[in-house]
């Protein structure tokens, strides 16, 4: 308990005075069953709050219980607690959307913080799973399709959640791009492929956060399970990497015990491996008891590392009012116009009569995503989990885009239509002089979309709409991309995402430019799913059921072409463009300069030539040389701008040098190649307006 000693120092003093029961007491966790809408009220450990799991303290040593909940975008409460209401935050795309690391440390503080309030010590929160399979059912809860982008938002979000004293989890490790037979499906990918993208990302994000834990996936990897994946939790994750932290086990995702335990594997949750099987292991030897210390001293040392031990939390009432602030500022800062034709936002109130709003009962709330990361949110009753299915049902958080918009124009007559009669929309629509359609797409943990199109009767919806009024305006509620075969019929198109406790507010705002939109897309849109590198989404064999499919395999022979990556080297056309976003004003780039020194810098200047302020995101991609056997082009660094009208701002990015570098499997180590490399600056990667470039004469690798 001296707190002047390293946290490595005290756990190894704690694990010396372990007992063997009290070891594994540690390294396996449980998963709370009971709860007030499970018709359980039998508590099995006294003290369990009712979270995502629970690991029993040892009061003899003064080890604290491990309280876990999950925190993706928000504290959750699936069920099981009476008061687990916490701040409905806006999806991770919207957050990542934003392109602002300082935005992203004010989105983990809220929620370290209220995962704090509630009791908890573990945030499991941080999904950070590139953007493969864009019909992924938790691409909502991710950061995207590139791994710089991902990796410095996730890891800026990480660290302010620790910050918080509380200890923060990134997952889900790793390529786990799918939902659909996500314990039976192996992802096979060549290893360039996966250090660059894929495990780039989490390295990224690990080494900014210095994260505590790090949860493995259900799925196999080149045909070994995740959690007991020797090459990604001892040769990457702690030899590489460096990772002192610990490896817990996604639920159920176990499925041996020496094997996983050999492998790297510290904490499991809702199985039974390292419970009496561990046990048994180590009294044969079959797991040394070298590596059962090294599992506990991991979980010790990062506990006494964030204050867990000395400090743990305690169940303080949450400032909703601080919370739904940072959601709304998210939002307004995450929503991406992706249209704007003839100028119709932002729009005039002295202009406006009849507002038709349609669709999406956008009279009584935003759309949020489903699954283990749904947030009970404030001012909404809580919505009882079926016994029978999971996810949870779909939630609507409270707050109502109709009444905003109504507020926004408090002279104009705001009329709201469901949209379920295309015939009655489109005649209220005629009527008005703008019609807001609001469409949405649900997705959602344990599922995926079998089509990037809208469900429903929401495509004809907009083009009955469109036909009826020329002044529409089509705001998305979705997990992600999505398709717009009436792209070309409406005026404006603003992407929201899933927004959050105040997504009604932040539309509203951006809407009647309160708020000049900023956000830039961290995914592609396509034209249609056979764009995509895999058109139809490889599911699992007939035979198996939801939590034990028959094993298959999803090969990603498009390897190191991810998102952005595939259309250019494909030569095809998105919807649109990875890094792309309007503005209400516009913006001039100039004067390009290119240092390599001790390290290579991009500086150049941007102009606000508009009449109104805004903010820019300067992207800055990089093609290397033409034998390196990379995509045409790859995100090397960007900065966010705020400039008032007519102000010009010097900007200077500084590349690091492993995003100049390619990943030699033969030499297990990042190699810059020598050659000539091109650097690219514009509003997207499709909207490069300045060209640079330089050489590099000799190899060199890379830390």
């Amino acid at each position: 308990m001296n707190t002047q000693l390293s946290p490595d120092r005290r756990a190894d003093l704690l694990v010396s005075r372990m007992t063997l029961d009290e070891k594994l007491q540690l390294v396996h966790g449980h998963v709370v069953k009971w709860g007030p809408y499970r018709g359980l009220d039998q508590k099995p450990f006294p003290y369990a709050l009712g979270g995502d799991g629970f690991v029993p303290g040892i009061p003899r040593l003064g080890i604290s219980s491990l309280q876990l909940v999950g925190a993706g975008v928000g504290v959750t409460n699936l069920g099981l607690r009476h008061n687990g209401q916490a701040t409905a935050l806006p999806s991770s795309l919207a957050e990542t959307a934003t392109w602002d690391t300082s935005l992203a440390r004010d989105f983990g503080a809220v929620i370290g913080r209220e995962t704090r309030d509630r009791g908890f010590a573990v945030s499991l929160g941080g999904g950070i799973d590139l953007t493969r399979e864009p019909r992924d059912g938790r691409n909502f809860e991710y950061h995207g399709e590139d791994p710089l982008l991902a990796g410095e938002m996730a890891g800026a979000e990480l660290k302010a959640i620790q910050a918080q004293d509380v200890i923060a989890d990134i997952k889900h490790y790793a390529v786990n791009d799918q939902e659909s037979g996500r314990t039976g499906v192996s992802s096979n990918l060549d290893k360039r492929s996966m250090r660059e993208g894929d495990l780039l990302a989490f390295e990224i994000a690990i080494k900014r956060s210095n994260v505590g834990t790090v949860m493995c996936s259900y799925n196999r990897v080149n045909d070994v399970y995740a959690c007991e994946n020797r090459y990604l939790l001892t040769d990457i994750l702690k030899r590489d990497w460096g990772f002192k932290g610990w490896v817990m086990s996604d639920w159920g995702a176990t499925h041996s015990t020496v094997a996983a335990a050999l492998a790297g594997l510290d904490q499991e949750f809702e199985s039974q491996y390292f419970a009496a099987p561990l046990k048994a292991a180590v009294v044969n030897g079959n797991v040394p008891i070298s590596r059962l210390d090294d599992m506990v001293h991991r979980i010790l040392r990062t506990m006494f590392a964030f204050h867990v031990i000395d400090d743990p939390p305690i169940i303080t009432p949450i400032d909703f009012h601080a919370g739904a602030i940072v959601a709304q500022r998210v939002e307004e800062q995450g929503c991406v116009l992706l249209k704007n034709r003839d100028h119709l936002l932002p729009l005039k109130t002295s202009r406006l009569h009849t507002i038709a709003v349609i669709g999406s009962h956008a009279n009584i709330g935003v759309l949020s995503g489903g699954g283990s990361s749904q947030v009970e949110p404030e001012g909404m009753a809580p919505i009882p989990p079926s016994s029978k299915a999971r996810p949870v049902p779909v939630v609507w958080d409270p707050s109502s885009p109709v009444k905003a918009i109504a507020a926004q124009a408090p002279n104009a007559n705001v009329i709201y239509n469901g949209g379920k009669n295309v015939a009655s929309a489109a005649k209220l629509a005629k009527a008005a002089d703008v019609a807001i359609v609001f469409v949405h797409q649900v997705t959602q943990e344990g599922s995926d979309l079998t089509t990037l199109e809208l469900a429903g009767n929401q495509d004809e919806l907009v083009k009955q709409i469109a036909a009826a009024n020329p002044h529409i305006i089509v705001v998305a509620e979705t997990g992600g991309a999505f398709l717009m075969p009436w792209i070309d019929q409406v005026s404006t198109v603003l992407q929201a995402w899933y927004p959050g406790i105040r997504g009604g507010q932040a539309i509203a705002a951006v809407l009647f430019g309160g708020i000049n939109p900023s956000g830039k897309l961290p995914i592609t849109f396509p034209k249609s799913d056979a764009d995509l590198p895999h058109p139809v989404l490889i599911g699992p064999p007939p035979g198996g059921n939801t939590l034990h499919p028959k094993l298959f395999d999803v090969n990603y022979t498009e390897g190191l072409k991810v998102g952005y990556k595939w259309y250019d080297a494909e030569k095809k056309e998105p919807l649109f463009p990875f890094g792309f976003g309007l503005s209400y004003t516009n913006f001039a780039y100039s004067h390009l300069q290119v240092k390599t020194d001790s390290i290579v810098s991009v500086a150049f200047d941007i102009k606000n030539i508009g009449d109104r302020a805004g903010a820019e995101v300067p992207e800055v991609y990089l093609a290397l040389p033409a034998d390196s056997g990379e995509p045409p082009k790859r995100l090397v660094g960007w900065q966010k701008a705020l400039l008032q009208p007519g102000e010009t701002r010097s900007i200077t990015v500084k590349i690091q040098p492993k995003m100049l570098a390619i990943f030699n499997v033969a030499k297990n180590a990042w190699e810059i190649l020598p050659g000539d490399y091109r650097i690219y600056v514009g509003s997207s990667s499709r909207q490069l307006s300045l060209q640079s470039t330089f050489s590099i004469l000799k190899s060199e690798t890379v830390p």
